[in-house]
């Protein structure tokens, strides 16, 4: 077996020995030609080269770390985008960018039937409690700083679904599906006021249930977003501005605005504050409309239950749920699974 590890490594020596004094063994073949002297006879070659394949990236990821330093200790955040860096252009690995999870069953106070009236059946067919999931991830564009050290700017898409799966007499159809493309650009800021990190987020969303008139609503927004972190919390505010559309001369022509007045109950901003511990993750969102005080609530959190899967529990009140729910208020409570958690 060290035979045929010598063999190897020696292989790779030969390739970079034309020019021995400028050049040298690459990580990989420094690696195997260490491996050689302490692998035992009955390792096959692919495990030693999975061995040499881990310790690099541990190596890697230990790079990362010491290069993002920053002078408030790090926490719950940073540790997420420095895991995050490790493998985020890695061909194979799809980096989470909102929670991914599925709600077998998410029950509502008050269903939105009216919205429906239109459709046969679905009206009076509606059950109060559904299943929900959302599917998000993120990309992003440039691996060095561009404006500002460990700046990044990332494409996002999440998918959010809302399933009728209990109502049988309408067959079970998705009641409603929300699309939310997005372009944002973070930096940190290098102020670390009482010990915390601070970063920045600029970001432009699309907003789309893709359905067709009288059921069609959709819009644009403009965010800012300023994070705070210390140790095991976060806190964010992140207000935004629509993009108006032109006014509609009949409900039912394509172009034109879907929902003029959404803003005045979904609101203008976002507060958020979060706290997780490793096991468990608590997430209160507040949203809130100035001109009419309307908004929104919502509380989730996470415990572990073994392997790959997280519990996840969700309690939300007020309007904007989804899209189609945007000026209809209702209490949601929901209990599922989560692949990831957000911190």
């Amino acid at each position: 077996m060290k035979k045929w590890i010598w063999t190897i490594a020696s292989c790779f020596t030969v390739l970079v020995a034309g020019n021995a004094q400028a050049q040298v063994l690459s990580d990989m073949q420094q690696c195997l030609l260490d491996k050689m002297n302490t692998t035992n006879a009955d390792t096959t070659i692919a495990e030693v080269r999975s061995q040499c394949e881990k310790q690099l990236r541990a190596a890697k990821k230990e790079e990362v770390v010491e290069v993002d330093a920053v002078e408030g200790e790090a926490g719950v955040l940073t540790k997420r985008i420095r895991s995050e860096q490790v493998t985020q252009f890695d061909p194979y690995v799809l980096t989470p960018h909102r929670r991914n999870y599925m709600l077998p069953i998410i029950t509502s106070n008050n269903i939105n039937r009216e919205v429906y009236s239109g459709l046969q059946g679905y009206q009076q067919n509606l059950e109060d409690y559904e299943a929900k999931f959302q599917v998000s991830f993120k990309v992003p564009f440039n691996r060095e700083s561009l404006l500002f050290e460990n700046d990044r700017l990332f494409f996002g898409f999440t998918v959010q679904s809302w399933w009728q799966v209990y109502s049988n007499k309408i067959s079970k159809p998705f009641r409603e599906t929300n699309y939310m493309p997005e372009f944002f650009y973070a930096t940190p800021t290098g102020w670390h006021p009482f010990g915390t990190n601070t970063g920045l987020v600029f970001g432009a969303e699309h907003l789309s249930n893709g359905s067709s008139q009288p059921l069609s609503r959709s819009w644009n927004r403009f965010y800012a977003q300023f994070v705070v972190e210390k140790g095991n919390f976060v806190f964010s505010v992140k207000p935004w501005i629509r993009l108006q559309e032109d006014p509609k001369t009949d409900p039912l022509q394509s172009s034109g605005d879907d929902n003029p007045n959404i803003t005045d109950y979904v609101g203008d901003y976002e507060f958020t504050t979060a706290y997780s511990d490793g096991d468990f993750e608590y997430i209160f969102k507040l949203r809130h409309a100035i001109d009419t005080g309307r908004g929104s609530a919502e509380l989730n959190w996470t415990f572990p239950i073994g392997g790959k899967f997280i519990g996840y529990t969700s309690i939300f009140t007020g309007y904007g749920e989804s899209l189609i729910d945007y000026n209809h208020k209702q209490t949601r409570f929901g209990l599922g699974i989560a692949l990831n958690n957000v911190l």
